[in-house]
């Protein structure tokens, strides 16, 4: 039976899933939020996402997304109030390239180092934080990354700053960001931050009746 709304599978301290429920949140769409441990994946899920990762959006005609920047997209496209879509001065695909890529590359071995042959936390930090002063420089001069207004870009990338800051968040506060530091906490003392993160019952599958 297809859904009546759409179905989010998420999990809640994963950046590319808060990144979704930040868009569906914003879009006003009404959905089925089912939270997951990773650990412990439904069965439902897998059926409908058989790569295992979230978040997974099963959407009201049964169709599947399974990338958080497909989530975002089409939520928004059904309803961008804020209009986090608008007009984008062109770097929007470029910056989150450089997040989802290089930077993500250097975040994962900087905070999961024993989960990498060979990794060393402190030049994996050095880079990241070499991509950050690029940020610094663009927030120096705008309050949001390709503008004043809050656009896609600084949605889709502010859930992997804060996990690079969490992971030493004294560490991450002596650095000389300023600007960066200021907006990271805009977003994430924001209202929708909190809504977005509220715990949720975790999802699971119902029992098959004999």
């Amino acid at each position: 039976m297809r859904p009546d709304r759409p179905i989010l599978y998420s999990f809640r301290r994963c950046p590319y899933a808060m990144r979704a429920r930040l868009a569906l949140h914003a879009s006003g769409l009404d959905f089925e939020h089912r939270d997951i441990l990773l650990r412990d994946k439904p069965a439902s899920m897998l059926a409908a996402s058989p790569k295992g990762t979230v978040p997974v959006l099963i959407r009201p005609d049964g169709s599947v997304l399974e990338e958080s920047l497909d989530i975002m997209r089409w939520a928004l496209g059904e309803n961008d109030p804020d209009d986090w879509l608008g007009a984008d001065p062109g770097d929007t695909q470029a910056l989150i390239a450089m997040c989802d890529g290089t930077f993500k590359h250097h975040l994962d071995r900087y905070k999961y180092a024993t989960r990498y042959d060979d990794a060393d936390p402190d030049a994996h930090h050095a880079k990241a934080v070499e991509l950050l002063y690029g940020l610094e420089d663009r927030l120096a001069a705008s309050a949001q990354l390709t503008g004043p207004q809050v656009r896609l870009a600084d949605i889709a990338l502010f859930p992997f700053i804060r996990q690079f800051a969490n992971a030493d968040r004294s560490r991450f506060d002596a650095l000389p960001l300023p600007a960066l530091q200021a907006w990271l906490e805009a977003h994430v003392t924001s209202d929708r931050f909190a809504a977005i993160m509220r715990k949720q019952p975790l999802w699971q599958d119902p029992t098959p009746s004999n």
